[in-house]
């Protein structure tokens, strides 16, 4: 299929290393692909895009009237697109004024990446250089959203977060196109499954062999090694680095009970939902 595959995601849910992996599969290569060089297509929300489709200059609109472009741009990408064309995105699943979805509805495939948010919780606040606290409060704020500051223009258009729960939930009701769920500690856990399954939904053609070379090239270690060798350019500035920690209930050193319990209650159904809590609401070690 030529067109766009979303990959999908709330922020530090795991997007990079699925991009990396697919950047491996696509390269077809035992050497390792450069984070720098990856072989995906891009972002969403990447103001150029718009820019250089459109013929408009974007820091002239507001973030209502550069939405009603993005759906357009992208349902030609996809019209026109030669191959099959992996596009990272960490907005929310919206729906414009007039009832149309943000992303289009052209051409399309989305893996969507979910992550605990007790974890993510953790990791966006270190992404964010902001408190636990802070953090906790951005994920239940249906407001909350990148790139919304008028004091500065970012080369990323506004991206709609909406709360955790309901960043998850507008993908799992998207019918325009086929959406496959993809667990953060699946991932983890069972590689090859895990892998493997997000392949096949997609639909590369690729051997085991191949698959299990992907995973072995873009491992989060080998990840982290070469930012701290070459850096990485899609660190945030003054963050000292990207690439944390990478591993599934590292929330239980970092959050309070008090914390840990916030996060529960503000996303318990989705939690359970997912299988992040027990039947006593109790958090899944996984």
């Amino acid at each position: 299929m030529n067109g766009i595959i979303w990959l999908a995601s709330y922020p530090k849910s795991g997007n990079t290393w699925l991009r990396a992996f697919i950047s491996h599969l696509l390269e077809g290569k035992d050497e390792k692909v450069d984070i720098n060089q990856m072989k995906t297509d891009g972002i969403f929300s990447a103001r150029s895009t718009l820019d250089e489709i459109t013929g408009i200059e974007t820091s002239n609109l507001t973030p209502e009237e550069i939405d009603t472009l993005r759906p357009a741009v992208y349902n030609y990408i996809a019209t026109v697109a030669k191959r099959r064309l992996f596009i990272k995105v960490h907005d929310a699943y919206t729906y414009l004024a007039d009832g149309s979805p943000l992303l289009g509805t052209v051409n399309a495939k989305a893996v969507y990446i979910l992550r605990n948010p007790l974890d993510v919780a953790v990791s966006l606040a270190n992404h964010l250089s902001k408190s636990l606290d802070e953090t906790i409060r951005h994920m239940n704020d249906e407001t909350f959203a990148f790139c919304r500051s008028k004091d500065s223009l970012p080369n990323q258009t506004r991206q709609k977060l909406l709360t955790w729960s309901a960043h998850v939930q507008s993908w799992a009701g998207v019918s325009a196109f086929p959406v496959y769920f993809l667990r953060y500690e699946d991932m983890k856990a069972d590689p090859i499954a895990a892998f493997t399954g997000a392949v096949r939904f997609i639909g590369m053609d690729c051997t085991d062999a191949q698959i299990q070379r992907a995973i072995e090239l873009s491992d989060f270690k080998k990840m982290k090694a070469e930012e701290e060798k070459n850096g990485f350019g899609e660190k945030p500035a003054g963050l000292s680095s990207f690439f944390r920690a990478g591993k599934t209930g590292d929330w239980r050193n970092h959050l309070s009970d008090a914390q840990r319990d916030k996060l529960i209650a503000d996303h318990r159904a989705v939690m359970r939902q997912y299988g992040y809590l027990n039947s006593a609401d109790e958090p899944v070690y996984l």
